[in-house]
């Protein structure tokens, strides 16, 4: 039920086509919540069906036109319900760990080369991340919508942090065996 509000957040930022939609995904909202170029677009349909957003009215109608969407009071009331919401974390699911504790009882074969791709992955994440926080998040820039935006990117940054420091960790103790 996620997706649906990804996409409510990223129009109500910003009124959007459904291709600078996809866009502003691959470059902000990806980084925690994936979606499909074909998702993102099935979705705008049913979020336009169900009266939570609309096609901003064309200057000049022509076949195949890209529509630009806007969030309707519909969609903002559905957004804040869902924001106020309850939820419980969800467990970890990640198939490197599985993949770990199968090497246990099947061997190692493969394991190593496979720990140093994900740390090499997950330190150009980190660097990513930093760089955005250094680009978009000066000193001063403390308006609470741009501190909430600041925490998520913290959470990507702590998170590829422990990451990286974990297959580190990970690597050391396989090497001293």
């Amino acid at each position: 039920m996620s997706l649906p509000h990804a996409i409510l957040t990223a129009l109500l930022e910003k009124p959007s086509s459904g291709l600078e939609l996809t866009r502003r995904f691959d470059r902000s909202i990806g980084y925690f919540w994936s979606a499909t170029h074909q998702q993102i677009y099935r979705e705008l349909g049913k979020l336009e069906r169900d009266g939570l957003i609309r096609a901003l009215p064309s200057a000049q109608a022509t076949r195949g036109q890209k529509k630009d969407y806007e969030v309707l009071p519909a969609g903002r009331a559905e957004l804040a319900r869902w924001t106020a919401a309850s939820q419980d974390p969800k467990p970890l699911r990640d198939t490197l760990l599985l993949r770990l504790r199968a090497a246990a009882v099947v061997g190692t074969d493969g394991i190593e080369a496979e720990l140093r791709r994900h740390l090499a992955l997950h330190q150009r994440q980190l660097t990513e991340y930093e760089e955005i926080e250094r680009r978009d998040f000066p000193p001063g820039k403390d308006a609470i919508e741009d501190r909430l935006r600041h925490v998520v990117l913290r959470a990507g940054i702590d998170l590829e942090t422990f990451w990286t420091q974990w297959l580190t960790r990970t690597l050391e103790e396989l090497a001293e065996s």
